[in-house]
C-alpha cells in the first residue's frame, strides 16, 4: 500500500512572485526541480528511506513579503514488514539534517516552517 504524507517549510531567500503560483510556469517547474535536489537525498537518509517513493510539489504560496512556502505531498511504500512510519521521527531527522530547520542547500529556512503531517 502507498501512504501519503505533506511536508511544508517556508523558505526566507526565494522572494514569491506570480508565476511561482502556476503550476505550468517555467519558475514553477525549475523551483520545483530544485527542491527535488534538496528534499529527496534528506528522506531517503531517513528512517522512511527504504520505504520513501518521491515527494511532488503541490503549491508554492507567499509567506510575509519575501518569503515563499513549499507544501509537497511525499509517499512512501506502506509494508506489514517496514518499521511504522513516525512523523515525529521524520521531523525530527529533517530538522537535524537542515541545521535546526535553518538550511536547505543555498536556501534559509524558517525555523518555525517545518510541518510532517502523517
Amino acid at each position: 500500500a502507498v501512504r501519503n504524507f505533506t511536508l511544508n517549510f517556508t523558505i526566507t531567500n526565494l522572494q514569491f512572485t506570480a508565476d511561482l503560483a502556476m503550476p505550468n510556469s517555467r519558475r514553477f517547474k525549475s523551483t520545483e526541480r530544485v527542491m527535488y535536489y534538496y528534499v529527496d537525498p534528506l528522506l531517503q537518509k531517513s528512517s522512511i528511506g527504504p520505504a520513501y517513493i518521491g515527494c511532488k510539489v503541490m503549491a508554492f504560496r507567499s509567506k510575509d513579503r519575501d518569503d515563499t512556502g513549499v507544501e509537497a505531498i511525499c509517499s512512501y511504500r506502506r509494508e506489514p514488514s517496514d518499521p511504522k512510519f513516525s512523523r515525529v521521527a521524520v521531523y525530527h531527522e529533517l530538522s537535524n539534517m537542515t541545521n535546526g530547520v535553518t538550511k536547505l542547500g543555498h536556501y534559509s529556512l524558517n525555523s518555525q516552517s517545518l510541518y510532517v503531517n502523517g
